[in-house]
């Protein structure tokens, strides 16, 4: 090994390797990219905004947050806690939350918007160690309790509540 692979291996271990630092950078990168994306819409005024007015602010705001993360990281003394992956593999965790989304789109395109919030929400709460069957059906009832009131009855988006698509 070459003289400058060896000090770039060794500027490479000096990185923190804290959770919190890679969360505040992917946070502020996300930011900048809402931000200038927002910035390719029509801003407008205060009194009349455009389009791009809240993605832009709210980009900033990521920015700013991802950077209080980091600077939050960088200011901690080196701990324990500094591996990015979890000892241990949560599969099924990880299953379920890639699976959960997937039962959404599922589950609305056939049966609505009450099935497909359940099952979304009870795919998901499955991936919990700690979760029993009872706590998943309670859970999942309650939220789509509420995703029904809030996006059926309040913001009235066009998805039928329930319905049956068969062949």
């Amino acid at each position: 090994m070459s003289d400058h692979q060896q000090t770039v291996l060794r500027g490479i271990r000096r990185l923190p390797y804290k959770k919190d630092f890679y969360a505040g950078v992917l946070t502020a990168s996300l930011g900048l990219a809402i931000a200038l994306k927002g910035m390719t819409y029509g801003f407008g005024t205060l009194m009349r905004v455009g389009s791009g007015f809240l993605p832009c602010i709210i980009g900033i705001a990521l920015v700013f947050v991802g950077i209080a993360i980091v600077l939050g990281a960088l200011a901690t003394a080196p701990g324990e806690d500094e591996s990015i992956l979890p000892e241990q593999k949560e599969w099924l965790a990880w299953g379920c939350i890639l699976a959960s989304p997937i039962m959404f789109i599922f589950f609305g395109n056939w049966f609505g918007l009450a099935p497909a919030s359940f099952a979304c929400v009870f795919v998901a709460a499955m991936g919990d160690r700690e979760a029993t069957l009872k706590s998943a059906i309670g859970l999942a009832a309650t939220i789509t309790a509420v995703g029904v009131v809030l996006f059926w009855y309040l913001l009235q988006i066009p998805m039928p509540l329930a319905m049956w698509r068969g062949s």
